[in-house]
């Protein structure tokens, strides 16, 4: 993860102008929310991402756009990388933007509290679905407030599966 991060921005400055989109936002990590039993880890999250064109072969599921991003917490959290699809709804300069995707983490495995509570995710590999609301700036940036949830869904151990939420801001910019 640590020698994927310094190589992001260069793949980011070589894609195509149809490549649309580059992104980066800061996030509250770990933050507890009702829909997870995390909140063990704190600090902030810095992200940084690439959308695509739409992808109008997949029309018959709405022509949603590729995205890979790479999340990195300073403080020495849980780092991840992930690519997924994502949607863009909304007409005008507001817009909703789901996505789903997986992605990889750092997390260590097998981590409890003095609780005897196991306290990882449970896997290496997690789905990364997130939520964000934005509004596009002059055609081509745009600030989003995002929600990025990070869980194994209960598939891998139906007994144990905190998730992890971060909540925060991102500014993305369109080429085209």
């Amino acid at each position: 993860m640590r020698r994927l991060v310094p190589v992001l921005p260069l793949l980011l400055a070589t894609a195509p102008a149809e490549a649309q989109e580059v992104f980066g936002g800061v996030l509250a990590h770990d933050v507890h929310l009702p829909i997870d039993k995390g909140g063990f880890e704190n600090g902030i999250e810095v992200e940084l991402g690439w959308r695509g064109p739409r992808l109008h072969g997949l029309s018959f599921l709405g022509s949603p756009r590729p995205y890979v991003l790479a999340s990195v917490v300073p403080s020495g959290g849980t780092h991840f990388a992930a690519a997924g699809l994502g949607w863009e709804l909304g007409a005008g300069p507001a817009y909703f933007r789901p996505a789903a995707g997986l992605a990889v983490n750092t997390q260590r495995l097998n981590v409890f509290n003095e609780d005897g509570r196991r306290l990882d995710l449970g896997s290496r590999v997690t789905f990364e679905p997130e939520l964000a609301i934005g509004y596009r700036i002059g055609g081509r940036a745009a600030i989003e407030g995002v929600l990025v949830h990070l869980s194994h869904a209960g598939l891998f151990n139906s007994r144990q599966n905190p998730g992890m939420d971060s909540v925060g801001l991102r500014f993305a910019y369109r080429f085209r």
